[in-house]
């Protein structure tokens, strides 16, 4: 049955309207997980090992347990055994079940490392929850302390005594040993893909470019360190947790404890950025409820910043070899990228990030593969657009090197090998505005002006270089549902069981609904971040605008569609026998244009005074299959370099993004800006550095692990390529929060060779690389 319509009116959806929670947050009135008062709380403190790799002989908690205010403490040699724990050693994670499952990008479904729905999904992690006395790296988790106060479990936990025999740990990548060949599945696919004659391929190209691009450890270091509140009452268990998963949450607890997952339940209604770190579950949340449970009273645990480091993952190191081959005139002939990353001791987890090669540029000859060595550090994980920030820093350097080679414009070059259809899949795009994106960015950046010989421009004494590459990103949905409901009042209720993680959830959801509904935003309370609500998926892989955007809009819509059929059918509406199809709605009123109509709350009111509800649940159809589903953009960078000391300045960035329908023009701008930043603190800044003696993270803090401030920031020029797309969502939106960091340092260390004519190939790159 076709839908009501609405009149004519300025749309919600894509204005730049504020965060309809931003006085809560500058007030304070936001509750993160850790700033819940729970009567009878206690405090617990996380004990971690020193070593890389050996065994817990014994642990000397005597002293600890007899300072003032300690309660317990738990240590692999007292800790209750969990039912659920998963069995020690390597495994590669699986997904969640059920909504947790995304479709997107004809990715592969089948199992293997990271499951069917990596990016979507929240992994099955090995965490360690003192089960056994292995270490496997250093700052594992292996004892709690529970105190009265915060200082007092602190001061406990210095005082426990380790003794350990200690094994040698393997550090150095380069002499670690490969996971074997058939054990290596990134994202659930295959090791290698190819298509086409590659060897040939290269063989008959006239120009060709084969070199290597290193990316380094990194840590995601949001703002809010990870932090949970368990308490239990009688056999269910409530945990306020910092988390970008609740329902990953509630299923992997539910799991490790042998209970119904419906006896967990998980609240997040703010998390203070994740960007991967909080897309699963870790250690710390089921070691909070096994503390609550052992003490009989409610348990908080916050990480310490050092603890952000190792037990809740980070970025692996990637060694990419990429091998490109053309004609003459710049057409592609082979494409060959091969990566090799590390993986910890408890997981095989694979950066995804030749993804992007088998289908950015058309090419019949393209090899990927991917090998994994495993070293003595914490399990790595998601990190904003996992796979494609690593993978075109890599793929786009050798686009520019062989731009370089064929003495070809790097636009032009790309242009030359626009892919009109998915070269991998043979699919037709959903949509791609890629060459509108090209267009635009390279338009305002100025760059027809750009001098292609390297040291070629100057400002006063600075060298300065003008870069490009391009961006991309899978556009994925997951299954969603939600509940709305008409108040007799006139506002409307609508709930789904997302989270807000920073990308303005609450606001965006609030839009859709809006217009959906046919009344303004102030009339809308949009509620998430509780697994009493419907199920939704992660808030990973940019998947939230299109999955839980869909579940609003549809269930609104459902909404809608329930008021105009109560009207119609009530002999005493004013549109009682009207055709659905003529019904309109506007601020509130269901009319068919004039004065003929009535409000909602008129309706209801003659209607006892009772709400209307609606509840739906979506998922993707037979368009997944049917549609290459991904977002697309262009980044330009000028750089500045200093000749004789080689630090390097960011004046502008320039970009250009086509990513469906933008649901707030505000919140769309933030989070491409937010990725130019984190893009350039990944360029120049960004490395984890571990000790090669003892596997100690040297830099696990903010004054020593280097990320952006304001001085490191320019101009950022942020446009976007209105495309909406219902094949990938009903909203018509792609989802934004990952891409904008995709091609940034590849664009820098373009532009850096623009004006240096000094290639790094390893990042961050840092004044002696440029030097040497």
């Amino acid at each position: 049955m076709s839908s009501p319509r609405q009149a004519k009116r300025a749309p919600s959806v894509g204005a730049p309207m504020d965060r309809v929670d931003g006085r809560l947050k500058v007030t304070g009135g936001a509750r993160y997980a850790a700033e819940y008062a729970i009567p009878n709380l206690v405090h617990a403190v996380m004990v971690t090992s020193t070593v890389a790799k050996g065994r817990v002989r014994a642990m000397n908690t005597s002293v600890a347990e007899r300072a003032l205010g300690v309660i317990k403490v738990l240590t692999p040699f007292n800790a209750p055994r969990l039912p659920g724990a998963p069995k020690p050693g390597p495994h590669a994670p699986s997904a969640e079940p059920g909504p947790q499952s995304v479709s997107g990008s004809g990715a592969s479904a089948g199992q293997g490392a990271q499951g069917p729905a990596a990016r979507g999904a929240v992994a099955m992690r090995l965490p360690t929850l003192l089960q056994d006395d292995v270490v496997r790296y250093n700052g594992q988790p292996i004892g709690l302390v529970v105190a009265d106060t915060l200082e007092h479990a602190r001061e406990a936990a210095d005082l426990v005594r380790v003794t350990y025999d200690v094994e040698r740990p393997v550090l150095d990548w380069t002499k670690a040993a490969a996971i074997p060949p058939e054990q290596v599945h990134p994202l659930g696919g295959e090791r290698t893909s190819r298509r086409g004659d590659v060897e040939g391929g290269l063989a008959a190209a006239a120009v060709s470019v084969d070199h290597t691009y290193i990316t380094p450890l990194e840590n995601h270091n949001p703002m809010e360190v990870h932090s949970t509140i368990a308490q239990w009452e009688g056999d269910s268990l409530l945990l306020y947790e910092s988390t970008q998963g609740i329902f990953s949450v509630r299923n992997t607890v539910a799991r490790h404890f042998g209970m119904a997952p419906d006896k967990v339940r998980v609240v997040a209604y703010f998390t203070g950025g994740g960007f991967g770190s909080k897309g699963g579950p870790w250690s710390h949340e089921s070691l909070t409820a096994m503390a609550a449970r052992e003490v009989g009273r409610p348990v908080k645990l916050v990480l310490t910043r050092r603890q952000m480091f190792g037990p809740v993952g980070g970025r692996p190191r990637t060694e990419q070899r990429v091998a490109l081959g053309a004609a003459h005139d710049g057409t592609l002939t082979a494409i060959r990228h091969h990566s090799k990353s590390t993986t910890s001791t408890l997981e095989d987890w694979v950066e995804p990030a030749t993804s992007q090669t088998r289908l950015l540029y058309a090419c019949p000859n393209v090899e990927t593969q991917y090998d994994l060595v495993r070293v003595n550090v914490g399990s790595p994980t998601f990190m904003r657009a996992p796979g494609e920030s690593t993978g075109t820093f890599a793929l786009e350097s050798a686009m520019d090197e062989l731009a370089y080679a064929l003495k070809m414009d790097p636009v032009a070059l790309r242009l030359k090998n626009y892919a009109e259809q998915d070269p991998e899949s043979g699919r037709p795009w959903s949509s791609k505005s890629l060459r509108q994106c090209y267009e635009s960015a390279a338009a305002r950046f100025g760059w027809s002006g750009r001098k292609a010989e390297p040291r070629s421009t100057r400002n006063g004494r600075w060298l300065v270089g003008w870069g490009m590459a391009t961006a991309t990103y899978p556009a994925r949905r997951g299954a969603a549902g939600a509940v709305a409901r008409m108040l007799p009042d006139g506002r409307a209720w609508v709930r789904a069981g997302t989270q807000e993680i920073g990308c303005g959830t609450y606001t965006s959801m609030t839009q859709v609904a809006a217009d959906a509904l046919g009344i303004a935003p102030g009339q809308i309370r949009f509620e998430l971040g509780s697994t009493d609500m419907p199920e939704n998926p992660a808030s990973t892989g940019s998947v939230t605008a299109a999955s839980t955007g869909s579940a609003v809009h549809d269930v609104a819509t459902a909404l809608r569609q329930k008021l105009v059929q109560l009207a119609i059918a009530d002999p005493q509406s004013p549109l009682y026998g009207v055709s659905e199809d003529a019904v309109r709605t506007l601020d509130g009123r269901l009319t068919t244009g004039g004065d003929r109509g009535e409000t909602y709350v008129a309706l209801l009111a003659r209607h006892g005074g009772q709400p209307v509800e609606a509840t739906i649940s979506t998922r993707p159809g037979a368009e997944t299959q049917q549609y290459s589903m991904h977002s697309f953009g262009a980044v330009f960078t000028e750089v500045w370099v200093d000749p004789d000391l080689a630090i390097i300045r960011v004046p502008r960035v320039v970009t250009a993004h086509a990513v469906g329908r933008i649901l707030n023009a505000k919140t769309a701008r933030s989070q491409i800006i937010g990725g130019v930043v984190w893009g350039v603190g990944m360029a120049l800044e960004e490395e984890t550095l571990i000790d090669p003696r003892s596997g100690r993270y040297i830099n696990a803090d903010l004054a020593e692990y280097h990320v952006p401030v304001n001085a490191d920031i320019g101009t950022i020029d942020v446009a976007f390529i209105e495309e909406p797309d219902l094949h990938v969502s009903s909203v018509g939106a792609k989802g934004i929060g990952e891409i904008g960091i995709t091609g940034v340092a590849a664009s820098i260390a373009n532009a850096v060779y623009h004006a240096t004519g000094k290639r790094v190939r390893e990042l961050p790159i840092r004044i002696e690389k440029v030097l040497s």
